[in-house]
């Protein structure tokens, strides 16, 4: 070879790894979209049909399904003729022209399909997602088939690509946490996905303009290292397959273990998921970067296998003691030390956990013109073992075990697992029987360590052990040892109290509703039941004719039994309950008319409690109203979601921390109201008693409190109550939430002190 041609030769090198790094940092902005499009389309497509466990499976299965067929279109494209760069660019445009107009394609179908069945929530979700999914999905073994034409190994470009896309990808959950869904909602982070993807679609077809005349030359690059036989791969194709989905299994399976414990210690905070997923990924990224560091190395195939099945024995140990460090810490290090720690625990066992899938690609897929169609196959069967594990472990194990034995049954398969590969590598004997000893010791260990867990994430302290702990596929919720206060989801949840002089959780306010009704009561709905004092309240009004109850989670008709105050109203004749989502049963009920409709939801700050505070949601609660009908709901004091409020309906009063509003103007009727009370029966036992004193007072001070805003409504001393022209006075300016902006999760939102 001349000189000259020696030179031409090392500058196609040159111009190869130049445009191979452009694609690296291209595909790391490619991951940063396509995650922003799974946290809103996910969230859009819950505020449209419930966030119920069944739609949740549903939504999350869509997704999957979606990029798996994507792997197998991609793998298709990747054996044609047709250059592989500007394919990608087309993928990526696609995706931005369905992400630019995705919001209003939801919003429509949802008008045609509001409160559908699972069945075909299913199907709708699906229909909605596929394109977009299949087109993301494709994207990775596109690049793979590309990437191998330039450096003939398998596990050099999977490593890298996993690297650089999941990188992205977690990058935009911590953005999405912290910046983008409190700045611009879900239209605007919309928007500025589809931004980054018309971003990447160009700069890969510049890209590919300089160096598209290398593509037909042989590839020198290739040349740095030879491409190995195919008998030197240890893993036949269909075992490929099979670890392929049991890693995913078993990756997502811990997943939902760890959302559910970060979710209970942050009681459900909307930016846990996204910190969480975006420490997971984190985590899967770095263990792409490990696999392609090693695979520069000359390391021998049983060499890499025995290394797989270590890094599974590792993060699974790791994995199985994340809850229980996490509650160590909890205890002993202040919140803003012990989350993060607890959050770089998940991203190291999700990075030992992460190098199996690339690892496994090397062992499998030759760097051939068929590596594309052979990673589509691997990462379709990763993707089915994903959605297998995640359904699995959130629908069914955690219905019937507790979060121990869930943890223990993902830990005892994956450390199985582990040291299967470790054998098969048939090397290091003596390591490998030493490291399996031990990961089953850590196992046999586990159980105790759990002890205590949820009150320590609860309470940050050590406290008295829980009296009551009822774990289910809907979530988890605890009685405090004194059998007093009910938490749900990690946070306070009410009380067990229906007496209004012992008023330790305000129930005053519900029977101070009752002053400011201008209709009998008498078919009333309830979105919530919770400890069932409210509930027990509103069945035992004489007025009321039936109570229709809407909880979410079935695991309060366990709690409510074992106390005395409140066990009756699960007999009560009147009550009706039903376990569903209660903004889809509204949709799902849409003939359905009420007298009142009452809500004493959870913190405002919560995930997903813009769904029950929205101008939409309140539009809705507005049409299942008879006239002159009222809804009274818990703000836990947002002057935001007081701001919406009075913006949606035109007559309004503040009770405390709740507010009523209705169309017709709502004022207090003392006499009416003592007389309601007079005739107040709970299990057959007077609520007051007009001989005794201390009734006599309470009855008095609520009356003479409404009688003194009535005649002061701007008087600063009524704490109590409020009436609406001072309260629209107040809260100019207030933004009104939205299904969109979300104001009262992202944000820290005013509260109103009383």
């Amino acid at each position: 070879m001349s000189h000259a041609a020696a030179s031409s030769r090392a500058l196609d090198v040159i111009q190869l790894r130049s445009s191979q790094s452009w694609l690296y940092v291209l595909f790391f902005i490619s991951g940063f979209p396509a995650l922003i499009y799974q946290i809103v389309w996910q969230r859009a497509l819950f505020t449209i049909y419930g966030i119920n466990v069944e739609s949740v499976t549903v939504v999350v299965t869509a997704f999957m399904l979606g990029l798996g067929l994507g792997s197998l279109f991609g793998g298709r494209i990747s054996r044609t003729a047709l250059p592989l760069v500007p394919v990608f660019a087309i993928v990526e445009l696609g995706t931005c022209l369905y992400g630019i107009f995705s919001l209003h394609f939801f919003h429509a179908v949802a008008h045609y399909t509001a409160g559908a069945s699972s069945l075909r929530t299913g199907m709708f979700a699906f229909a909605l997602i596929v394109i977009p999914t299949v087109l993301m999905g494709s994207t990775l073994p596109i690049l793979l088939a590309y990437q191998v034409r330039i450096v003939p190994n398998t596990g050099r470009a999977t490593g890298m690509l996993y690297f650089v896309n999941t990188l992205g990808s977690a990058t935009a959950c911590f953005a999405a946490g912290e910046f983008t869904m409190r700045l611009l909602g879900m239209s605007g982070s919309v928007r500025l996905a589809a931004a980054l993807n018309a971003l990447v679609a160009i700069s890969a077809m510049i890209a590919w303009l300089r160096t598209r005349h290398l593509e037909s030359q042989p590839n020198s690059a290739g040349e740095l290292q030879p491409t190995p036989r195919a008998g030197d791969y240890l893993l036949p194709f269909p075992i490929g397959i099979t670890l392929a989905a049991v890693s995913g299994f078993i990756a997502l399976g811990y997943e939902i273990v760890w959302y559910r414990v970060f979710s209970w210690a942050t009681g459900t905070s909307p930016k846990t998921f996204a910190f969480l997923l975006g420490s997971y990924l984190a985590g899967l990224a770095l263990g792409g970067f490990v696999v392609e560091r090693r695979c520069h190395r000359p390391l021998t195939r049983s060499s890499q296998l025995w290394f797989a099945g270590l890094m599974l024995l590792a993060g699974n140990v790791l994995g199985v003691l994340v809850s229980p460090l996490y509650g160590f810490m909890a205890i002993h290090f202040h919140e803003h030390i012990a989350d993060p720690l607890a959050l770089l625990s998940v991203a190291i066992s999700a990075a030992m956990l992460g190098t199996t899938f690339p690892l496994v690609c090397e062992l499998t897929i030759p760097p051939d013109r068929r590596a594309g169609e052979g990673l589509s196959f691997l990462y379709l069967a990763n993707i089915i073992g994903s959605a297998c594990g995640s359904f699995i472990a959130g629908y069914i194990l955690t219905e019937y075990f507790t979060l121990i034995g869930v943890s223990t049954i993902f830990a005892a398969a994956g450390v199985l697992v582990g040291i299967v590969l470790m054998l098969r590598a048939r090397t290091r004997r003596t390591p490998t029987a030493v490291l399996a000893l031990a990961g089953t010791c850590v196992l046999a260990f586990v159980p105790p360590l759990f002890q205590n867990l949820y009150e320590r994430l609860a309470f940050r302290r050590v406290v008295p052990p829980f009296s009551q702990v009822v774990e289910n596929r809907h979530g988890v919720i605890a009685v405090t040892g004194d059998n007093i206060t009910v938490l749900g989801g990690g946070v306070y949840d009410g009380r067990f109290n229906t007496n209004p002089r012992d008023d330790k959780n305000l129930i005053s306010r519900c029977y101070s509703l009752f002053g400011f009704l201008s209709r009998p009561p008498r078919h009333v709905l309830m979105i919530g039941l919770s400890s069932g004092s409210w509930a027990q309240v509103i069945a035992s009004n004489p007025e009321v004719q039936d109570l229709t109850i809407v909880e979410i989670n079935p695991g309060y008709l366990r709690v409510i039994p074992r106390h005395s105050d409140v066990a009756s109203v699960l007999t009560n004749p009147k009550v009706h309950i039903v376990i569903d989502d209660g903004h889809r049963w509204l949709l799902r009920n849409p003939t359905a008319r009420f007298d009142l409709i009452i809500m004493n939801m959870t913190f405002h700050w919560r995930a997903n409690a813009t769904n029950l505070l929205s101008r939409e949601f309140l539009e809705l609660v507005r049409l299942h109203l008879e006239p002159g009908g009222a809804h009274f709901y818990n703000t836990t004091s947002s002057l935001e979601a007081f701001a919406t409020a009075v913006a949606v309906f035109p007559h309004a009063v503040r009770i405390g921390n709740f507010i009523a509003v209705s169309d017709q103007p709502l004022v207090f009727q003392p006499d009416r109201w003592r007389q309601r009370m007079a005739n107040y029966f709970i299990d057959g036992h007077p609520v007051l008693d007009p001989a005794v004193q201390a009734d006599d007072r309470f009855v008095n001070s609520i009356a003479a409190t409404a009688e003194f805003v009535a005649r002061n409504p701007n008087d600063p001393r009524a704490l109590f109550f409020e009436d609406e022209s001072n309260l629209r006075r107040r809260l100019q300016g207030r933004t009104v939430v939205t299904d969109d902006n979300m104001a009262v999760e992202w944000r820290n939102a005013d509260v109103e002190r009383f």
